[in-house]
Order: C-alpha cells, then sequence, then structure tokens
C-alpha cells in the first residue's frame, strides 16, 4: 500500500471517531478552535483548528454567491478534515461584486496571514477551491508560491470569465434568436439586477419549445454551443446514440436552473468589469458547432425534425451584433483568467456532467498550463458523475492525499482511477474516478483581444 493509501486509510478510521461511528467507543473528539474577524479590505474571515493539529492549512476558496466567509466545502468535508487534523481557513472576499476574482486572491492570503498569527506558522499549506474558487485557487497557484506549497481545484472554473461569458452569450443568443426572434431577450449589458432576472424569460421560450421536433432540435443546438452536457439525472447518461434522451436532460438542465442562474450571474460579471466582455459579432456558428462533441446529437435531431441546421447557422452568423466594452474585457483579463504559469503542484478534479462549469474547462486549461511550461506541475482527474461539484467527500480526500504526495515526494504518485477509488473506499465510499478526456471548449477558439 501506498503512503498516501495508508494516510488515507488512517483519516478513515480518525474521521469515523470522530462521528462516533467506531464500535466500541465512547470517546468525543475535542472542539476546534474557532476563529473570526475583519479584514482591512471589509471582507471576513473564519477559521476553524482541531486540537490536534498536523500542521496542515487548508486555504479554502467559496464559490459565486453570498460574500460570506466559509473555510470548507461542505459540512461533511470540513468535519472530515477537521477530524484528520487540518486546519481551515477562508474569507468571505471583499466584493462589492459577487464576482469577486479582483479582490479574492488578496483577501485570502490575508485570511491565511490572519491565522498565522494566531497559530503560527504552518507546516504546509495547500489551496483548495470550488466552482469560482478553483479560478481563484489557480490564480494563488500562480501568485502564491512563498505562500502555498500546493493547490487543489475541483470543479473550478479555470478557463475564466472571458471563455465563460461567451460560450453562455453562444447559447443564449441561439436559443433567442432561432425559438423566439419575434420577441428578442435582452443578453448584456443589464442595468439592474432586477433587469438581469426578468432576462430569464429565457427560461419560458425554452420550457415551451420542448413540445415540438423543431423546438427540441434548436434547444439541442443551443446546448451545444453553451457546452452543455447530456446527463443530468439516474446513476448513468442516456446511451451515445439516444439523441432524443440528452436532449431533454439538457433542457431539464437549462429549464430548471442554468438559464436563470448564468443570466443573473452576468449582471454580477459586468459589475465586476464595468461592462460587457462577451461579444457575438465575428463568430462563424458553423465552426463552433463542427468543433462541438455534440454536433452529431444536433444533426440527428434536425434531420428528425426536418430542418435545416446550415440556415439556422447562418441566420446566426448572418444576425451576430453583439460587441464587447473593451475596458471589460481588459479588466477581466487581469482579474479573472489564469495564465498558466504555475508555481506549485496542482490537482484538478471535475465531474465529467457539469452543467454549470463544464468539464471541457478543464481542457482549456491543460492547454493553457502547457503553453506556459508548466505542466509537469498539473495534474487532472474526473469523476464519473452528473451535477455541479458533485464529488463524495472521500473523492476530495482521496485527491488531496495525492497532492499531498506530490508535495511530500516531489514527484506524481500513480493517479489512475483504480488507485484514487481505492483511496476514497478506504476513506469510506466507493470513488467514481474514470478515464475521461473531455473535449476541447467550444467557443473558446475565436479570436479575442486578450490573447
Amino acid at each position: 500500500m501506498s503512503k498516501w493509501l495508508r494516510r488515507a486509510a488512517a483519516l478513515a478510521v480518525t474521521t469515523l471517531t470522530a462521528f462516533g461511528l467506531t464500535t466500541g467507543s465512547t470517546a468525543q473528539a475535542a472542539t476546534p478552535a474557532h476563529y473570526t474577524g475583519q479584514l482591512p479590505g471589509g471582507a471576513s474571515w473564519v477559521a476553524d483548528v482541531p486540537a490536534g493539529w498536523n500542521g496542515t492549512v487548508i486555504l479554502y476558496s467559496h464559490g459565486f454567491g453570498p460574500l460570506e466567509a466559509r473555510d470548507a466545502p461542505d459540512e461533511p468535508t470540513g468535519q472530515a478534515l477537521l477530524a484528520a487534523g487540518y486546519a481551515l481557513v477562508g474569507s468571505s472576499y471583499s466584493g462589492p461584486s459577487l464576482w469577486a476574482l479582483a479582490s479574492a486572491p488578496r483577501d485570502q492570503f490575508a485570511s491565511l496571514e490572519e491565522l498565522v498569527r494566531k497559530i503560527g506558522e504552518p507546516r504546509r499549506t495547500i489551496a483548495w477551491g470550488t466552482s469560482m474558487g478553483g479560478l481563484v485557487s489557480a490564480l494563488e497557484a500562480e501568485s502564491g508560491h512563498r505562500r502555498l506549497d500546493g493547490a487543489l481545484t475541483t470543479c473550478g472554473l479555470v478557463a475564466g470569465a472571458l471563455n465563460l461569458d461567451n460560450y453562455q452569450l453562444d447559447g443564449e443568443y441561439a436559443l433567442s434568436r432561432l425559438l423566439a426572434p419575434a420577441q428578442p431577450v435582452k443578453l448584456v449589458r443589464y442595468a439592474s439586477a432586477e433587469e438581469a432576472t426578468a432576462a430569464a424569460a429565457l427560461t419560458k421560450v425554452v420550457t415551451d419549445a420542448q413540445d415540438t421536433a423543431a423546438g427540441r432540435a434548436r434547444i439541442a443546438l443551443g446546448a451545444a454551443l453553451m457546452n452543455m452536457p447530456p446527463w443530468l439525472t439516474g446513476t448513468a447518461p442516456p446511451g451515445p446514440a439516444d439523441y432524443a434522451g440528452q436532449e431533454q436532460q439538457q433542457q431539464q438542465a437549462l429549464a430548471q436552473f442554468v438559464l436563470g442562474f448564468v443570466m443573473s450571474g452576468r449582471y454580477q460579471i459586468e459589475l465586476a468589469a464595468g461592462g460587457n466582455s462577451a461579444f457575438t459579432r465575428g463568430a462563424d456558428y458553423r465552426a463552433l458547432l463542427a468543433g462541438s462533441p455534440l454536433a452529431r446529437q444536433v444533426r440527428a435531431l434536425y434531420r428528425t425534425a426536418g430542418l435545416d441546421l446550415g440556415a439556422d447557422l447562418a441566420d446566426l452568423t448572418r444576425h451576430a451584433d453583439v460587441t464587447a466594452d473593451p475596458q471589460a474585457v481588459g479588466t477581466l483579463a487581469r482579474t479573472s483568467v489564469a495564465t498558466g504559469r504555475l508555481r506549485v503542484p496542482s490537482l484538478a478534479i471535475h465531474t465529467t456532467a457539469d452543467h454549470l462549469v463544464p468539464v471541457e474547462q478543464e481542457n482549456w486549461y491543460a492547454h493553457r498550463v502547457r503553453s506556459a511550461g508548466r505542466e509537469p506541475l498539473l495534474r487532472q482527474a474526473y469523476v464519473g458523475a452528473a451535477g455541479h461539484c458533485a464529488f463524495q467527500p472521500s473523492e476530495t480526500l482521496a485527491a488531496l492525499h495525492a497532492l499531498e504526495s506530490r508535495i511530500e515526494t516531489g514527484r506524481w504518485s500513480d493517479l489512475r482511477p483504480e488507485r484514487l477509488n481505492a483511496a476514497a473506499a478506504e476513506l469510506g465510499a466507493p470513488g467514481r474516478y474514470l478515464r475521461y478526456t473531455p473535449a476541447p471548449l467550444t467557443g473558446s477558439n475565436r479570436p479575442i483581444a486578450w490573447r
């Protein structure tokens, strides 16, 4: 058994004891020390330190949402980490927008400094971020080499805000233009949060369109442009040729939560950027679809509906007229895009069917790191599951131990799915890691100013 697998087994025993799940034991785990405070920039911070601190601090970066201090991705994972001796710290970020990338890395490192004043210098510090926080931890891995020993990004938005805004706009534009051309939906440059929420009227358009074959085909096209996985529910995805089943799950995700979330989120990004960073003008939608792994599904559904796909793609290209504000592009390029110039070992894990941060972002990020000449510092692993950040605690903890092994030994240990799954199983729940290579990120291959 490898060194990090032995540690995983020890963590499993420690965690079970902390939760009172071991047999014949009445021992109670000591209550961790809890710290809170305010940072000069206005953010709050929180930390928890177990009585038996193992010398490692987890600097946790939370995802997009309320600016509230958090130091773990969820309660079970946080409790497992504390039970194993890890100290946890994280900040709220100071905003002012929920898209707080301009302040988040600074606030996170300031939180770490506050904790160090309380407990002393750690033996090791690991950045851990989820979703938008995954982008924060990726940026920290580029700038914090004297303060960090490694970084773990989970379901990370590692392709950055500019790519995110563009491919989401591509899909929203296609759905609006093709499903409801007579009632255009405002897609960018929101004057208020209320206006952005009202723009989620596109959800009704998508719901109504599901009743016809033509509507379903065009929903599939919009979903493909948004990198929308064809798996939402069930223990396994629809079959590779079950195009109707795939589209049904894509439509459910779009109507139930994706459109409402991303369109209201765009307002927050625009606030942070000082304008709109996304554009459609100059995009070739035939080329965008040709590069999508979902192109076959879209073509099949168009044939079933008796629609001319080429005509729809030409129509989208011809009427694409959204332009970006250069200042907004520059702001997000500076604050919200990873350069790939890693300074510490970094491990990224992602579910294969993530509707809010598509797994294809990992493909873009790997190329970015490779172009920067830092490929030896990066490893990526994939969990076969549907959902955003839908990891089991044992899966993320197994990844953490793999990263720790790299930090300790200077080389990556065996990261094959079988090994990660075995480590997760010893932590209490079988892992779902699998061999997987994400497709290129649709919408990221257009010429844009910040490249």
